[in-house]
């Protein structure tokens, strides 16, 4: 790996969302390894989203900046993450830490060029203002990296660039590996989790694995639809029910991602409700796993094709269902199995779904398989991402130079 050292200094400043402060671990672990330094600017609540990048690099090339976080009328008090939130506040998060400071800034976009595509190119004026401000400020950054590859992202690229009228800085850097380490959080709850899949392991790929990521909550019936569906099916299932969002903003409260009655009595033979945080990761990682029912966030996307299981999508908001159209229509590495935040899937059909999906001649299987080789080989040495990463640190390496002479 090229080590471009000449005094480069990055401050990171993460959206704060796990599902930004996450990849962007990754990106700064990767410019890191690079020769640069850098800072990453983090509130305290999100500190310990660090620690595993901070156990790997030393103090001299990787600094924190802890501030506290700045307040804004329309956040709750004490609220530091979007996880504690809805959706609808993420214009809020970005008034309240962005600032102009007069360098050169770079936009580090989380999802792929489809969806980024399909946002600035067909749907940017129809934006609400505060969306469409965040958008246009992406665009109008020094550059941007995207955590996709060319293989699947290419034409896609080739539109943004057109749109970017002032330069074409802009790299597909991804799939971004999570950093070792990222696991070392687990607790004794969650160590019992695996012991159970290792207990599966007689029959690889003979668990459906249920989680809808960090910002989904689900409405009493969705709730009874999945838990029905899941107990017609008879399939092994571990199901990851978030904390629901109290107080703050979500309409109907007490009625929200609450596990129905009797449920997980009646399935305890063959089913595992976490309440919670779950080690997705290496759930996902687990041969005993085959299929995962998801809101098609692309980490979670990411994640899931990483691991070679079958996704089954079911997208709610923001990017899901153009994520969803990437891998369902156009790749063919997903299913589709149900559309829309307040959608309730029928209970018969999923089922159906559910116990399908653990087949293992299913042809999105197989294109999963293939997918997951080409995007392991884009970030190998010599791959696609890893000379734009390359090229992406050279570059700002050279605008260091220019701004010394």
């Amino acid at each position: 790996m090229t080590n471009f050292s000449n005094g480069v200094h990055v401050l990171m400043i993460p959206f704060p969302a796990s599902g930004h402060i996450f990849p962007l671990m990754d990106l700064a672990h990767q410019i890191l390894l690079r020769g640069l330094t850098v800072t990453i600017m983090v509130t305290p609540k999100n500190l310990h989203y660090l620690n595993s990048l901070l156990s790997l690099h030393s103090s001299s090339n990787l600094q924190t900046l802890v501030l506290p976080f700045p307040s804004h009328s329309s956040i709750p008090h004490g609220v530091e993450n979007m996880q504690d939130v809805d959706i609808s506040f993420v214009p809020d998060f970005a008034a309240a830490l962005t600032s102009r400071l007069g360098v050169p800034n770079v936009c580090f976009v989380v999802t792929n060029a489809h969806a980024v595509s399909s946002w600035w190119v067909n749907d940017l004026d129809s934006m609400p203002d505060c969306y469409r401000k965040l958008h246009l400020g992406c665009i109008q950054s020094w550059g941007l990296l995207f955590n996709s590859f060319n293989e699947i992202d290419n034409q896609k690229l080739k539109l943004i660039k057109e749109e970017l009228t002032e330069h074409d800085r802009l790299w597909a850097v991804g799939p971004l590996l999570p950093i070792k380490g990222r696991l070392s959080s687990i607790g004794e709850e969650q160590y019992q989790v695996m012991s159970w899949l290792d207990s599966c392991k007689k029959v690889d790929k003979s668990v459906v694995y249920v989680a809808f990521g960090t910002q989904i909550t689900l409405t009493k019936q969705q709730m009874e639809a999945v838990a029905s569906a899941l107990e017609e099916s008879m399939v092994r299932f571990i199901w990851v029910v978030k904390e629901p969002m109290k107080g703050l903003g979500i309409v109907d409260d007490d009625d929200r991602n609450v596990v129905p009655p009797g449920f997980e009595d009646r399935v305890a033979e063959r089913g595992v409700v976490i309440k919670g945080w779950a080690p997705q990761l290496a759930i996902l990682g687990h041969p005993a796993v085959g299929s995962y029912l998801t809101h098609c966030g692309w980490n979670s996307a990411l994640e899931g094709i990483f691991s070679g299981v079958l996704l089954l999508a079911w997208p709610m908001q923001a990017d899901h269902f153009h994520n969803t159209a990437l891998l369902v229509d156009e790749l063919g590495v997903a299913v589709r199995v149900c559309e829309g935040l307040e959608s309730v899937p029928d209970v018969s059909k999923l089922a159906r779904t559910l116990s399908g999906s653990l087949t293992m001649n299913m042809p999105e299987r197989i294109r999963t398989k293939k997918l997951r080789k080409t995007a392991l080989d884009s970030i190998t040495e010599g791959g696609s991402s890893y000379k734009a990463l390359d090229g992406f640190v050279e570059q700002l390496s050279s605008l260091s130079n220019r701004e010394e002479k």
